[in-house]
């Protein structure tokens, strides 16, 4: 913990002279916290609010700017919270919105902001909306998702992929239409071509903008679109390495010109910024899931000051890593994105740890974990910090039987999922880490 406050603290006197230091996400380190996985207060063996608020003061001890919290919005977790089912509230697993408002007080009390996942690209299932939009082609939400008639021969409307494997398109025998998904089929895309949707989602950040949060990470940014010709993708380059999805996954063959990456999102992310400026000191850090025209995106994203304070892209959160690759990459964002505000990470709850992940660099995990947390706060922009990463935790073996994502489940065994980067947080060395009194999730 010491090691990593030494280097907050040297980073933030790299900053204190610069003119936008009123900016206080220029510099930041922001603390990624999983909110199923780091402190259970209630012994039911699930991370929830309570227990975050109760491990607030190690976090502030660490020297951070903010914490990030993964989503823990009303849902049927089959994508563990990224399957929104109602914006507004708090699952009850993690508590609700008092507990969520007694978080935010103490955290603002320790001079730590609170930044909140907002996943705004496709809803659950199990969402109103969907609910209605999937009733009928005529009602007041039929075109609030992403909605087309199937091809002549009874097939989906073109050959666009799912990042979770196989067609990104599922048949609804009420609407006899095909909905696009993404992600899961039980996570349905959102139409960000109505007006009336786009109203409805800058009413959800509103609401927690008065709630007190500081801002937001913004989930799958570029995703928010979709081509509204419904064009066929081509096929990817194989010389351009893979670093948002394993190659295993046929997503990978692909390049999704049409199915992402739209030039109508520019225009949201204005509106979105507009919204937030009304609200000082709030700040966005949106999630590029991009090969071949990462810093492309991210330039465009985050130009001027009407657009979002800051992205990051899958540069370190995938493959391998040596030092000709991070003079590569750091040269090509001062290339193709001088004017971006990057936003480092290394490890995330998607990706394998990176300590675990980089071996090949030798030494012990915890002189892994030490070298690499000194490269991370030395890269010139604003860090995420997955939690445990300054204790330099490896990824976990985790057992067949005992895989709960789903992405895990369907390429079993080449790839083996995200839990192992999701295991709780052990605070002590006793029976489940001090992490819950019962056998974790």
């Amino acid at each position: 913990m010491g090691l990593f406050s030494h280097y907050v603290a040297n980073m933030k006197q790299l900053y204190s002279d610069s003119p936008q230091q009123s900016h206080w996400w220029r510099g930041a380190s922001i603390y990624q916290i999983y909110p199923r996985s780091f402190q259970d207060s209630n012994g039911d063996g699930i991370g929830d609010l309570a227990g975050i608020t109760a491990r607030l003061p190690y976090v502030a001890a660490l020297g951070v700017d903010a914490i990030w919290i993964s989503p823990f919005f009303a849902s049927p977790m089959k994508d563990f919270g990224y399957d929104v089912s109602d914006y507004c509230q708090v699952d009850p697993m993690f508590g609700n919105l008092d507990d969520f408002r007694a978080l935010v007080a103490r955290a603002h009390e320790l001079n730590v902001a609170v930044l909140i996942d907002l996943v705004l690209s496709h809803t659950s299932d199990q969402h109103p909306w969907f609910q209605e939009s999937r009733s009928s082609q005529d009602n007041d939400r039929a075109d609030w998702y992403v909605w087309a008639d199937a091809r002549a021969d009874g097939g989906p409307p073109n050959n666009w992929l799912s990042l979770f494997g196989g067609c990104a398109w599922q048949w609804d025998t009420r609407r006899k239409q095909y909905y696009l998904h993404n992600f899961l089929r039980e996570q349905p895309d959102l139409n960000f071509h109505c007006d009336a949707l786009r109203q409805s989602l800058l009413d959800v950040a509103r609401f927690w903008l008065e709630l007190g949060v500081d801002g937001f990470r913004l989930d799958t940014v570029n995703f928010y679109y979709h081509d509204a010709q419904l064009r066929d993708n081509p096929a990817a380059d194989p010389h351009v390495r893979k670093v948002d999805v394993p190659d295993i996954n046929p997503y990978s063959m692909q390049n999704h010109l049409y199915s992402k990456s739209q030039p109508e999102n520019l225009a949201f992310l204005e509106d979105f910024r507009a919204l937030l400026d009304r609200y000082p000191g709030s700040t966005t850090v949106g999630e590029v899931g991009e090969n071949a025209r990462a810093l492309e995106i991210v330039e465009q994203y985050t130009s001027g000051d009407t657009r979002l304070h800051m992205c990051y892209s899958f540069d370190f959160l995938g493959g391998g890593i040596d030092p000709h690759y991070v003079r590569e990459r750091i040269a090509a964002h001062q290339r193709e994105a001088a004017q971006a505000w990057a936003c480092w990470s290394f490890s995330n709850h998607d990706v394998a740890r990176h300590v675990s992940r980089w071996s090949e660099l030798g030494g012990s995990s915890d002189e892994r974990g030490r070298f690499l947390l000194a490269v991370l706060a030395c890269l010139r922009g604003s860090l995420c910090l997955y939690a445990g990463e300054e204790l330099g935790l490896p990824e976990a073996d985790i057992a067949l039987e005992d895989i709960q994502d789903p992405y895990g489940l369907e390429f079993w065994p080449e790839y083996k999922g995200r839990d192992g980067c999701r295991t709780p947080m052990p605070w002590e060395e006793r029976e489940h880490g001090g992490f819950s009194t019962v056998r974790p999730w």
